[in-house]
């Protein structure tokens, strides 16, 4: 990708914006456009064709959850959204994931976190980590919150599309699915693609989220599991 990177800023706070403008732009990343609630937001989007929006939460008018449904039911070649809050964990997060955000940061993140971020999600990576996620699907989905649920039908994939996205669900990378599985990174990474195909997802967080909604992976049941996954790697 030898285009510049290009970002719109949706936060309600000046002092946010430019900050993380004055960030950005000192690494290279060019900030076409920023707004201060949701709605302007979906406006720049169609007006500026951004690659990724930091797109905080809590906004007047129109809040950053909504504003984000919309913007990525939109067009095929829709921007990637990184969620900002405050909050770790925040309720909301877990529903603007289930939207299609790729990943959240924090707003204490620091200039390295934030622009390696901004990089990360633009080449098409989920920010978030599986193991992340998959506490955030554990804390919300016992709740039977209203989130925006990601209804999939995994009838499409194979037994071993099913055991790969099980593991994935788990917090395992890549790696680790190649070690547990006995094949090459490269099977692994082949299948990860299949199964995004095939549900039509956009990264590896809904792919753990759908995992979790659909009932593939159950959130009692795997808590053994991954205890069993961090003792291995340590």
């Amino acid at each position: 990708m030898t285009e510049p990177l290009r970002v719109l800023l949706a936060d309600d706070q000046t002092l946010v914006r430019t900050g993380f403008r004055l960030i950005l732009r000192a690494d290279g990343i060019d900030v076409v456009a920023e707004a201060t609630n949701g709605a302007e937001a979906v406006e720049a989007v169609r007006r500026t064709r951004p690659d990724v929006i930091l797109m905080d939460v809590r906004m007047p008018e129109m809040d950053g959850l909504e504003a984000t449904r919309r913007i990525l039911t939109g067009p095929p070649d829709k921007p990637r959204v990184i969620i900002l809050t405050t909050f770790d964990l925040d309720r909301y997060v877990y529903a603007a994931l289930s939207a299609g955000a790729s990943g959240f940061l924090l707003k204490d993140v620091t200039p390295e976190q934030l622009t390696a971020a901004v990089r990360t999600v633009r080449t098409g990576d989920a920010l978030l980590a599986p193991a992340i996620t998959r506490r955030l699907v554990q804390r919300f989905t016992r709740r039977g919150s209203d989130t925006a649920s990601l209804h999939r039908n995994l009838a499409s994939l194979t037994p071993r599309e099913l055991e790969v996205l099980g593991l994935l669900a788990r917090g395992l990378s890549n790696a680790e699915l190649a070690t547990r599985l006995h094949l090459a990174e490269a099977t692994v990474k082949t299948h990860v693609a299949r199964i995004l195909a095939k549900l039509g997802l956009r990264d590896r967080v809904q792919a753990v989220i759908v995992a979790y909604e659909t009932g593939l992976v159950s959130v009692g049941a795997d808590e053994a599991a991954q205890q069993s996954t961090e003792q291995t790697r340590t």
